[in-house]
């Protein structure tokens, strides 16, 4: 049976990020015909752990490769960028998808080998393979009974 870390109060900051989109895409939609303001925004991001390494996905549709930017610092991972408005020029009518810098940061808890981390970049996905080091992978251990 394997041990599942959990942090009571980690859905609690999602809640918050989600609350505060939510804010700022209603304010970002009421106005009408006013030029559109770059602002920081958060990409989505899944996290998962396999027996070797631990992978983080973020969404980043519309982000140029060469505007991402990740840093490994301890157990910190921090992804950030911009995500430019295409023609700014335009007379938009209305703007819905983020644009302006974005930060995510995270405690990845476990040591990781920093010199093997990958990352790639297709279809507007960032994938951050961790590989672990050798005492973070998991083990089996056996119950005796009797």
């Amino acid at each position: 049976m394997d041990l599942i870390r959990w942090d009571p109060f980690g859905d609690l900051g999602t809640l918050r990020e989600r609350v505060n989109r939510l804010f700022e895409e209603t304010l970002a939609r009421t106005g009408r015909g006013e030029p559109a303001q770059a602002r920081t925004w958060a990409p989505l991001v899944d996290i998962y752990e396999t027996d070797g390494e631990i992978v983080v996905r973020a969404d980043l549709p519309g982000v140029s490769g060469d505007q991402i930017d990740i840093e490994l610092t301890g157990d910190a991972l921090t992804i950030k960028g911009e995500r430019r408005l295409d023609g700014e020029e335009k007379n938009y009518m209305r703007v819905e998808r983020p644009h302006g810098t974005f930060q995510r940061s995270f405690t990845i808890g476990v040591p990781v080998d920093q010199a093997n981390v990958k990352a790639a970049y297709r279809d507007g996905v960032l994938e951050v393979t961790l590989p672990k080091t050798g005492e973070a992978r998991p083990t089996q251990v056996k119950v005796e009974v009797g």
